[in-house]
């Protein structure tokens, strides 16, 4: 079982969360310097400029399909079923994770950045069938 082999794409993932995070507290503050009130994002849809917006959503965005890389990485360590295929798999996942998340925050090129999303999402629907695959076909774990 490839325990730290699985586990090195998980935290770089998560440092991947926490540089967004860092983008759009950045980005928020340099809104409230240039201008921006309390009272214009008090609001459930609030009035950021769009260079914070877009990080706000990026930030978002990795508390979605990520969950599922996420989940998926802590079942092939409790079953020891983290092979060579699922940590190739989450690099693939988070590769493409960290393309998708520049283009989101930079240029936002909706053509690109969905390109990225859908190879990520491939990625972790592929880790989820082989970890299926390997649980109940191959080797069913003992409880």
């Amino acid at each position: 079982m490839l325990v730290q082999a699985i586990l090195l794409p998980l935290f770089v993932q998560a440092l991947l969360v926490i540089a967004i995070g860092v983008v759009m507290a950045k980005r928020r503050n340099d809104a409230f310097k240039a201008g921006t009130h309390y009272r214009d994002i008090a609001l459930r849809e609030p009035n950021w400029p769009k260079p914070a917006l877009q990080a706000a959503y990026a930030y978002a965005n990795q508390f979605e399909m990520p969950v599922l890389f996420y989940v998926a990485v802590i079942v092939a360590i409790v079953t020891r079923h983290a092979d060579i295929v699922e940590v190739v798999l989450a690099w693939v996942f988070v590769v493409c994770r960290y393309l998708q998340a520049f283009i989101h925050i930079t240029s936002n090129n909706v053509r690109y950045r969905a390109m990225w999303f859908g190879l990520s999402a491939i990625a972790v629907i592929v880790m989820w069938v082989w970890l299926a695959i390997q649980i109940f076909l191959v080797a069913p774990v003992a409880a």
